[in-house]
């Protein structure tokens, strides 16, 4: 956390996936509000649910079981026909019981992950939920563009950007975590924004992958290699140590 101000008044973060860095620093005190966007709905609206109805949200999930064929069968399900806290229980379900926990969907933005094959599963982790839900406590959710969501954003507060990494292989390219996927002209999009946030005096920091397009797209910019051990590949011995970026608007 050395590249995070020490003091936040509000914190953005528009590519909230799991949200470990925002409740890192929620539990840590280190913003006073903040604001998660991301331009996956069903990612969105879980974090709603959570939020506004957790107890509902447990209620649901404590009904899914560990099985191959309840899996497929919750997948099938239409999420615009569910109520907003079995909604986020489908997809809490789906994305610990799928395959490594991955995200992604097909053209017609359904869930295509398939079955995982896990040897410890808590489907629902009540006490993680509820302490979700207290951290969420007033938080703005937003189903939004990350450009738009950070437009009100000032020097005395932080933006981290953690999108869908440029992939560094054709096998490793998983863009489609929402319908629509998060190509090169949104890369540079991306980098256009970092860009401008610096000029504006705020300070924000972005991970990516350390490849020749990340270096050309953040040329100029303070940056540092990290190694991060990559979870998901084809090839088991594979998953290890791959270089990633971190840039900032910056050096703040």
């Amino acid at each position: 956390m050395k590249v995070v101000p020490s003091a936040i008044d509000t914190y953005y973060e528009p590519f909230v996936g799991g949200g470990a860095v925002f409740f890192a620093l929620a539990a840590a005190g280190r913003f006073r509000r903040a604001v998660l966007a991301d331009a996956n709905q069903e990612l969105i609206l879980c974090y709603v649910a959570v939020r506004d109805e957790v107890d509902q949200v447990i209620d649901a999930l404590v009904r899914y079981r560990y099985d191959k064929d309840a899996f497929y069968a919750a997948r099938a399900v239409d999420p615009e026909s569910l109520t907003l806290p079995a909604r986020a229980a489908r997809l809490i379900y789906l994305n610990r019981a799928g395959y490594n926990g991955l995200y992604r969907v097909n053209k017609s933005g359904l869930f295509n992950v398939p079955f995982g094959r896990h040897q410890k599963l808590v489907i629902c982790d009540e006490p993680r939920l509820r302490a979700a839900s207290a951290a969420l406590k007033d938080v703005d959710i937003r189903c939004q563009d990350f450009a738009v969501s950070v437009e009100t954003a000032t020097s005395r507060d932080f933006v981290y950007f953690d999108p869908p990494y440029v992939p560094l292989s054709r096998t490793s390219s998983f863009t489609a975590y929402a319908q629509g996927r998060f190509g090169n002209e949104e890369q540079r999009r991306l980098a256009a924004t970092l860009r401008h946030l610096g000029n504006n005096g705020v300070p924000a920091l972005l991970s990516n992958s350390d490849c020749l397009t990340t270096r050309t797209l953040y040329r100029h910019l303070p940056r540092t290699k990290i190694p991060v051990r990559r979870a998901i590949n084809s090839v088991a011995t594979a998953r290890g140590p791959v270089g990633e970026l971190l840039v900032r608007s910056y050096d703040f």
